[in-house]
Parts: structure tokens; sequence; C-alpha cells
């Protein structure tokens, strides 16, 4: 494994994150793909054998008990001061707002929500999981700056938003001697590069990192269409949605991927994440299997060419914002999306 600092922070960590989403209760959530909590235990330990150090959960995912298998997973099998752990909070519900709970606050109540499933006294990352048109950016990171001042989270981030939303957000915390996102968490893979416009040239300038999720698109990026598909791939609607528009023009690079694959001699996700690697500080890679944080941990050491990077680049074309960044703007605030963090369902969010 190798290991990087992660933007303007004094975090060092692994060059594979590995993204928690899939570890949790089935029961208790919105995905029916996640893992139970031996299975998750034993993905948790493969990868700190590996030296996977950076973890990254959310309190939507599964009522939270992702965040509870991965404490406990942590606590059993590592020291706190050796992982950098990550997670998320929501935007306000409706019924938070009509009682008038502030955005300080609400940010205060999720993380010790989120600590509690966890195990821990602070996270090293907090992310704003997305934007919340109802309440002010100035709340925001009052709200974050406090809990950064409480020793809760070492630094923030943020994720599913626009370069201008990033730039905006820390313009204010400077002006006001806040703590600063140091790290964007977006919608970025071999097939789906849109971030390259704004975001990456804006993060390269400022020093800020950006650790990607769906980094191997739900999947698509590691194996030939119609091959080995998983549960997740029959079942996860929310992936349907955000790539089977433009299957066929990605299912061009995605035969390069095959292509460059075969020719190295290792796996479709080794390629997908070598690419990747070259751009982010640290992807975020689900993982459900052994193999999977096994292929990821392994693109860490996989150096393409010039030209073989070229090669994987050329057949893109321009996509449609997908997904939550898609609903990014004032108009859909309230009423997208359905999340539940264990002792609240939060309706469309």
């Amino acid at each position: 494994m190798k290991y990087t600092k992660l933007g303007n922070s004094d975090l060092n960590v692994s060059r594979i994150c590995m993204g928690c989403m899939g570890f949790g209760d089935s029961a208790r959530g919105q995905h029916s793909w996640t893992i139970d909590e031996e299975h998750t235990r034993e993905i948790i330990k493969r990868g700190l054998d590996l030296g996977v150090s950076f973890y990254d959960t959310a309190i939507a995912y599964q009522s939270g008990t992702s965040e509870q298998y991965l404490g406990r997973a942590l606590r059993d099998f590592a020291k706190r001061d050796e992982v950098v752990v990550a997670t998320k909070f929501l935007p306000r519900t409706p019924d938070e707002i009509e009682k008038g709970i502030s955005g300080q606050q609400h940010i205060e109540n999720m993380l010790n929500t989120s600590l509690s499933n966890l195990g821990m006294d602070y996270v090293d990352l907090y992310i704003y999981h997305m934007w919340d048109w109802q309440t002010p950016i100035e709340d925001i990171m009052d709200g974050l700056n406090r809990v950064v001042k409480a020793g809760k989270a070492r630094y923030i981030g943020i994720s599913n938003c626009f370069a201008w939303q990033l730039a905006k957000a820390n313009a204010f915390a400077e002006k006001e001697g806040f703590a600063k996102f140091v790290s964007v968490q977006g919608h970025y893979n071999l097939i789906f590069r849109e971030e390259e416009r704004e975001m990456v040239p804006f993060c390269e300038e400022e020093n800020i990192a950006l650790t990607p999720y769906s980094a191997l698109a739900s999947g698509r990026l590691s194996r030939k269409p119609g091959v080995d598909n998983t549960k997740r791939a029959s079942e996860d609607a929310y992936a349907k949605f955000k790539y089977d528009a433009t299957a066929e023009q990605d299912n061009i690079i995605i035969a390069r991927v095959a292509e460059l694959a075969e020719k190295h001699g290792v796996t479709m996700t080794e390629i997908s994440l070598a690419w990747l690697l070259t751009k982010v500080t640290s992807p975020v890679v689900g993982a459900t299997k052994l193999h999977h944080i096994e292929g990821a941990a392994k693109s860490v050491d996989l150096e393409l060419t010039d030209e073989e990077l070229s090669y994987l680049e050329e057949p893109y074309v321009p996509h449609l914002l997908a997904g939550v960044m898609a609903q990014n703007k004032p108009s859909d605030a309230g009423k997208k999306h359905v999340w539940s963090t264990g002792d609240q369902k939060i309706k469309n969010v």
C-alpha cells in the first residue's frame, strides 16, 4: 500500500479508501444487497492486513448499522490512531425545520449519533453528504467549525457539490476563521468524468483532496457487461439510474479496460483504479467480497503508460449529470431521496 496526505490536512491516508456503503443490516436500510456483520469484519480485517487505513461510511447507510459494524471491527482489529475514519451527515429534515432546529444543532445531533454508532470519541473527517438548500451555508460552516473546535471531528469534507459551492463555502470559512473543507467526494470514474470540467482543476489549485465515490461505476468497470453480475448489479436501482442511459457509449471504454487487463495479466478493477489513481488522492472503493479489496489494493502498484491512459480516455463523450448531482438545485430541495439513520427516517431529502 502507498500513503499520502489528505489535501490541506495532517491526515496520512492510504491511496485506497474502503467504502462502507455495502456494510450493514439489509433489513434496516434502502439497500437489499448489503452484507452482514460477520462478512463485514472479514473484509475490514483483510483491508487492514493489506495496509488500507482509510474508511468511509455515513449515518445514512443502512440506518447507521454500517457505522456500527465498522466501529466494532476497527476496535477489535486496529489501533484508533492508525486509521482514518470518515462519516457523513444529511440535510435537516422537514420535521427539524418545522421544530426550529438550527443547522448548527442538527450537525451536533447527527455527529453525536454517528459517534455513538462508531463507538468513538471523534472522527477524522466529517463530510457534508449533500447540499442542503434549506439551511444557509453560514449555519453549516459554523456548525462544522463548532464540532472541530470541540474535538469531535479533526477535519471536514464535502460530497455531491459543484465547484462553485465548494468555493463559496471555503471562502466564507476563510473570512470567518472557520475550518475549511479539505476534501471533496464526488462522482468520478473512467466512464463519468464530468468532475474534470471545474472541480478537478479547482481542487488542484487549492490542494483539496479528491476522494471520489463510485470509483468502479458500481462494478461496471470491474467486469465485462453481462458477466458475473452481482446481487447489487441486478437490484441497485440507483446505480442503474446513473449508468444505464449511457451504457452503449460507456461499453466502448469498458471494452478497452478489459483489453488492457488481458494485456497486463491483471483484473479490470486494477486497470480502472490505476487510471483513477493518476487523477485523485484516494478513491472510495466499495467491497462486499474479499477479492474486491484485494484487487483494489493491487491497483496501487500498477502503472499505466501515457499511451495506455490516453487509450482509455479517448472514447469518452460528455455525460448528463446523474444521481444526487442531477438534483443539486433549489427547485429539487426536499423532493428526491429517502434515507434512514436509525432513529429517524429522513424522507424526501
